[in-house]
């Protein structure tokens, strides 16, 4: 059995007095007393999770880094009504959706999921976001772009 250090005293003998769920399921905080000094103090357990790799188009693998998404994500949206919280769902949606992959993703397909998170939220978002993405070198591959944005096709009507 493994012990943790006392944060008082740092004696390595201690017992659990209370274990429940935390952080909506993710965690256990456990409830420890020193049997040295008998102060009790919190701790709480994670499972660790595994490092997600992005693989870049030089074939360059580097850790997941949520940081850059949200970079992106606050600089198309700047002087936009999208608010912190939506952006901070959206790179954890795009984090976890990549983790469902169970194995390295490409930039390309967290470019993507970026680009189709964006356009649900705004599209002056997902347009200024797409320009840089997808390297838009003149005014045709905006008009190109926001073409495909609000084209809309009549359904198909059924006889």
């Amino acid at each position: 059995m493994s012990y943790v250090r006392c944060p008082y005293c740092a004696a390595d003998d201690d017992r659990v007095v209370d274990s429940r769920l935390a952080e909506d399921g993710v965690a256990i905080r456990r409830r420890r007393e020193c049997s040295a000094c008998n102060q009790r103090y919190t701790t709480f357990e994670r499972v660790e999770e595994a490092t997600l790799f992005v693989v870049k188009r030089s074939g360059e693998r580097e850790p997941f880094d949520r940081a850059k998404i949200l970079s992106g994500a606050r600089s198309a949206c700047k002087n936009r009504p999208v608010n912190e919280e939506l952006l901070e769902s959206i790179v954890l949606s795009i984090e976890e959706s990549m983790r469902l992959l169970n194995r390295d993703v490409t930039s390309e397909e967290v470019g993507m999921a970026t680009l189709e998170a964006l356009r649900d939220v705004d599209d002056v978002a997902y347009v200024r976001f797409a320009s840089v993405y997808k390297g838009f070198e003149d005014t045709e591959d905006f008009a190109r772009e926001i073409g495909m944005l609000v084209k809309t096709t009549a359904p198909k009507l059924r006889n």
